[in-house]
């Protein structure tokens, strides 16, 4: 999303449409009665939920309600609101829509063509909604009352290969901390990438800079084939810091799996001759210029910022060209459509492919996962374009990753995901809110096993200012100074990348009992890792079947409101079985050993 300084954007957190009577009326998806006890026939467990057809099952079906407002939206958009969102999972229960608005936009509810495109479209809504937006309502009370439910792992059950959780310390983050004390250095870096006394993230994100200071070709050629005249990394702030992060990760935690998108191609390659506000590749279809055809150029100059990495001993995983290009904010930006995309991405891997490197073309960093559809379609169909990318990458906003991309049988991976707001830093597990810790193990969770993602990242690791519009919470670490402040949404991540490494494949999870919500993971030295949300208010006892296994040592790690990623005592399993109580509104991570 851009991250502009100045601008003025307002965030509406759930706009439009909240279930009033039918989500609220039973505790607020959390599966279970104000006593306690299980509901009976009122049950709001989330239909985002996957089907067992993606290797996880849930109780509770609210699928007519979801099919209106999913109604709802395509309404909205086929009158002209096109980026309006889907519905996604309220944290306090039920769906809601997400949306950031710049005021006078599409989006902007003020807008006369916004209510009259809504006025159009509320025959869709269900009996009961209404346009608000509403604080979260307060958790009911609870019993010590338990709920029995069952888990069942199946190993040989398989879907993706996951490579791991990470983070982006892109747009001067890095630098502000390449230049902080060696304190603040080293709690950050621990908190974000040690398996052992922080998150366990596996993967950094790097921003290729078309701005002046930061790019690595400040100078235009004289033509797209004359030689062109770049600069080192060390003449741009090591990438802005970013080379110096990546060398700290490595060195410290051996984490190896750096990638890096250009948010824009440099401006004199563009038909806006400019690195902001949108603008197209010259040369790309429908997009001439003057000066010439700069596509080959382009790719050259991704293909020399990756040849800077390997020089530098951090040979990129993957390269991409493009960054949301379906909008063009006042920052490094691009229009590319699906079909220009699919053409760029063909010479980027030949490109690459002649260049003796071990890094691979990756697209498109799409806003949501609406256009993420449209762009992968475009290169699957494509066959240069096909054969050129290795990797499909998305963004979470407006519409989050909740369905596999169809057609599409290649990694795919949400590479930038958070909520802008401009409150104070959120450290909570369990708030309500988009930046508390519970939402977050939840889209992380829908993302593995209804996208069948490969790899879910947040935008910043850490956030060294609250200048931009990006907001405060949109990093898992806050800095402010020589203080490090830690929030849920690091415990969140944690709660699956400490346990589930790369190379690890999803594995078959079924559940019974409202209000769970489970997934597993084989990792490649055989240890198995069952994470499970309970997104009810009242604990629940759930008995967990270990297919193919007779005996195991289990330890299970408790995250909720007063713990972060604690050790409980360890349980062991005897013929494939064990029973352990999930605490409420809690995400426990249970480490099996064969």
């Amino acid at each position: 999303m851009p991250v502009v300084t100045g601008a003025t954007t307002r965030l509406v957190a759930f706009l439009a449409v909240l279930a009033a009577l039918s989500f609220l009326a039973t505790g607020c998806g959390g599966g279970s009665a104000p006593n306690g006890a299980a509901g009976s026939g009122s049950s709001t467990t989330s239909t985002t939920q996957p089907s067992a057809a993606t290797g996880s099952s849930s109780s509770g079906d609210l699928k007519a309600t979801k099919a209106q407002l999913l109604n709802y939206a395509e309404c909205m958009r086929a009158h002209g609101i096109r980026d309006f969102p889907n519905p996604v999972r309220a944290p306090w229960g039920g769906y809601a829509f997400h949306a950031h608005i710049t005021p006078g936009s599409d989006l902007d509810p003020d807008t006369a063509r916004y209510q009259s495109d809504d006025r159009a479209c509320r025959k869709n809504l269900p009996p009961g909604f209404e346009q608000a937006t509403p604080a979260a309502p307060a958790a009911p009370a609870t019993t010590g009352a338990s709920v029995r439910a069952t888990v069942t792992v199946d190993p040989a059950d398989r879907y993706q290969r996951i490579a791991g959780f990470g983070v982006s310390e892109g747009f001067g983050q890095a630098s502000a901390l390449m230049k902080a004390s060696a304190s603040v250095q080293k709690r950050v870096l621990r908190l974000l990438y040690s398996p052992t006394r922080g998150a366990g993230l596996t993967i950094l994100r790097n921003e290729i800079s078309a701005d002046a200071g930061f790019t690595i070709e400040p100078k235009p050629p004289t033509s797209p084939t004359a030689k062109p005249s770049y600069l080192t990394l060390a003449e741009i702030d090591q990438d802005q810091g970013q080379l110096w992060f990546a060398k700290q990760i490595k060195a410290d935690f051996g984490v190896t799996d750096v990638f890096a998108d250009a948010w824009s191609a440099p401006a004199f390659m563009k038909t806006n001759h400019s690195a902001i506000k949108g603008g197209t590749v010259c040369g790309e279809p429908g997009a001439k210029c003057k000066s010439g055809d700069w596509r080959q150029a382009y790719a050259h100059y991704l293909v020399q910022y990756a040849k800077e990495y390997a020089a530098a001993g951090i040979p990129l995983s993957y390269v991409g060209p493009e960054n949301e290009t379906t909008i063009a904010p006042p920052q490094d930006s691009m229009i590319m459509s699906p079909a220009q995309t699919a053409d760029l991405m063909a010479i980027l891997g030949a490109t690459l492919a002649r260049s003796g490197l071990s890094t691979r073309a990756e697209c498109c960093a799409s806003i949501g996962w609406n256009y993420a559809q449209q762009y992968e379609a475009a290169i699957a169909a494509d066959r240069a374009a096909n054969a050129a990318t290795a990797l499909f990458t998305s963004h979470g906003y407006f519409v989050a990753p909740d369905s596999p991309l169809h057609g599409w049988s290649k990694p795919v991976w949400e590479t930038e995901w958070a909520p802008f707001d401009r409150g104070p830093f959120d450290a909570a597990w369990d708030d309500g809110s988009l930046s508390s810790g519970f939402t977050w193990a939840q889209n992380i969770y829908t993302g593995l096993t209804a996208a069948n993602l490969g790899a879910f990242l947040y935008l910043w690791g850490a956030n060294t200012s609250t200048t931009t519009i990006t907001g405060p919470n949109t990093g898992l670490v806050g800095v402010k100074g020589s203080t490090v402040a830690t929030s849920g949404r690091l415990w969140a991540f944690a709660g699956y990348s400490r346990f589930v490494r790369p190379g690890a494949v999803r594995i078959g999870t079924t559940t019974t009992g409202t209000g769970l919500e489970g997934s597993a993971f084989r990792n490649s030295n055989g240890w198995i890792a069952v994470v499970v949300l309970n997104r009810a208010h009242g604990r629940r006892v759930a008995t967990f079947s270990l297919r193919g296994l007779r005996a195991a040592h289990v330890t299970p790690y408790l995250t909720d409101t007063t713990h972060h990623l604690s050790a409980l005592s360890p349980i062991t399993a005897k013929n494939g079985s064990f029973t352990a109580t999930v605490p409420p509104r809690s995400l426990v991570s249970y480490e099996i050993r064969p």
